[in-house]
C-alpha cells in the first residue's frame, strides 16, 4: 500500500526567508501536567536542525508564560514542554495561545502517549482539526496493513482489491473534507498546512484558487509568495507548455541544452543515486531506451546529486547510456526548482517541438504512452 500523503510530522516548514517587515508580538501560556517544577519549556525552530529560540521555567503551579515577537507572514513552531513532548506553533502575531499538556511523549508505566491541546487561534484550531484526520486515517492505515500482510500471505487477490479499494474511498474523503475547509481558512498560515493533505498535480485548480485569494487579501506574507511562485512555476510546467530550457554540464564538464534534443520525443527525468525508487525504476528505463531509442526516442536525465563521483558511479552501474546533466546542488538544483520537482522520481515527456505531453509516466504507463507517440518510429 502506498505511503499516506498526510503521515506528516506535526511540525512542517514553509521554508521561506524572514520578513524585514515589522514583527508582531504574541504570547504563549500553559500548564504542563507532570513536568518538574523549575523544568523549561522552549521555543525551537521548525528545521533540522532544531534551534532554540526562547526558554521559560515552569513555576510551582506546572504553568507558564512565554511571549516573543513573530515576523509578518507568521511562522511554525516547535514548543518543547516538560520531558520532550513537542508541540506545533502556527503563530502570524497577536494571539495568546494557551496550552495544556501531559509533558511526556510516552508514559514509561502505562505505554499511553502524551495529550496535548493548544487554543486561541484559528490557525490552532484548523490545525486540531486536521491532525485529528491525520491521526484517524493513521488507525484504519494500521489496521489495513495488517489485513494486507495476511491477504498477500494467503495470495487472496480478492481481499488484496478490496483493501485498496477502502483506502482510496478514504483518501478521498480526507481531502474533500480539506478542501470544504479551506475557504473558511481565509488566508491563514493554515491553510498553507492544509495544502499538504492535496496533490497539486492532480488538484491544481485548488492551490491556484489559494495562490489567486493571497493575492487580493494578503500579498504581504512571504509564505503567501512561496505559494505564489510555486503555483506559477506548476503552471509552466503542465501538460500542453513548452518545456522551458535547462543547459547543465555532462558528466565531462560540457553544457548540454535540454533543447538540444529537439526533434525527438524526450523524457526529462530527476533521479539522482541516493535515490532508491529512481534506482529500482533504471532497468525499466534502460529497456523503454534500448527498444525506441531507434525511433526518435531520448533521454535528458537531471541529477540531483551532490557527488559527482557517486553520481558517475551510478550511471555506470545502472547502464544509463543517455544524455546525462547535473549542476550538482542536490534540492537546490536549478532545474529541479524551475520544474516544481519537490519528489524523486519525476519525469515529463516531450514532444518533438518541445512541448510537455505527459509527466511522470513509468512501467507500463510510460510503455504505452511511447506506442502511441512514436508509432513504429513515424
Amino acid at each position: 500500500m502506498k505511503n499516506l500523503f498526510w503521515i506528516i510530522i506535526s511540525c512542517f516548514t514553509l521554508g521561506v526567508a524572514a520578513s524585514a517587515q515589522t514583527p508582531k508580538p504574541f504570547t504563549v501560556t500553559g500548564k504542563v501536567k507532570n513536568a518538574t517544577p523549575g523544568s523549561y519549556v522552549y521555543l525551537e525552530t521548525n528545521a533540522q536542525p532544531t534551534r532554540k529560540l526562547d526558554s521559560t521555567k515552569i513555576d510551582a503551579n506546572n504553568t507558564f508564560t512565554l511571549s516573543r515577537e513573530v515576523a509578518n507572514g507568521g511562522e511554525v513552531y516547535v514548543l518543547n514542554v516538560g520531558g520532550g513532548q513537542k508541540l506545533a506553533l502556527l503563530v502570524e502575531g497577536g494571539e495568546t495561545l494557551n496550552v495544556t499538556a501531559d509533558g511526556y511523549r510516552m508514559n514509561a508505566k502505562t505505554g499511553q502517549v502524551g495529550q496535548a491541546t493548544v487554543t486561541g487561534s484559528k490557525n490552532m484550531e484548523y490545525y486540531e482539526k486536521l491532525m485529528a484526520l491525520r491521526n484517524s486515517m493513521e488507525t484504519r492505515v494500521a489496521n489495513w496493513n495488517k489485513q494486507m500482510a495476511a491477504a498477500t500471505e494467503k495470495k487472496d487477490n480478492k481481499k488484496i482489491a478490496q483493501i485498496e479499494q477502502e483506502y482510496t474511498v478514504a483518501e478521498q474523503e480526507i481531502v474533500n473534507k480539506v478542501k470544504a475547509m479551506l475557504p473558511e481558512m481565509g488566508t491563514s498560515l493554515v491553510s498553507l498546512f492544509a495544502l499538504n493533505f492535496i496533490n497539486i498535480e492532480s488538484d491544481f485548480p485548488i492551490y491556484e484558487a489559494l495562490a489567486q485569494r493571497f493575492e487580493k487579501e494578503n500579498p504581504n506574507s512571504p509564505h503567501a509568495k512561496s505559494l505564489i511562485g510555486r503555483v506559477a512555476r506548476i503552471r509552466g510546467v503542465m501538460v500542453g507548455s513548452q518545456a522551458p530550457e535547462i543547459v547543465l554540464n555532462d558528466t565531462t564538464g560540457k553544457a548540454v541544452p535540454l533543447s538540444s534534443l529537439r526533434g525527438k520525443y524526450v523524457l526529462l527525468d530527476f533521479w539522482a543515486s541516493w535515490c532508491g525508487p529512481c534506482r529500482m525504476e533504471n532497468p525499466n528505463v534502460v529497456r523503454m531506451y534500448n527498444k525506441y531509442k531507434d525511433k526518435g526516442f531520448a533521454i535528458y536525465s537531471v541529477s540531483l546529486d551532490q557527488s559527482k563521483d557517486n553520481w558517475t558511479k551510478a550511471i555506470r552501474n545502472d547502464n544509463l547510456i543517455w544524455t546525462h546533466v547535473s549542476d550538482l546542488k542536490y534540492w537546490q538544483s536549478a532545474a529541479a526548482q524551475q520544474y516544481g520537482v519537490q519528489a524523486i522520481p519525476a519525469t515529463f515527456l516531450l514532444d518533438k517541438d518541445g512541448k510537455i505531453i505527459a509527466k511522470n509516466l513509468r512501467g507500463d504507463a510510460l510503455e504505452q504512452k511511447l506506442e502511441e507517440v512514436l508509432k513504429g518510429g513515424q
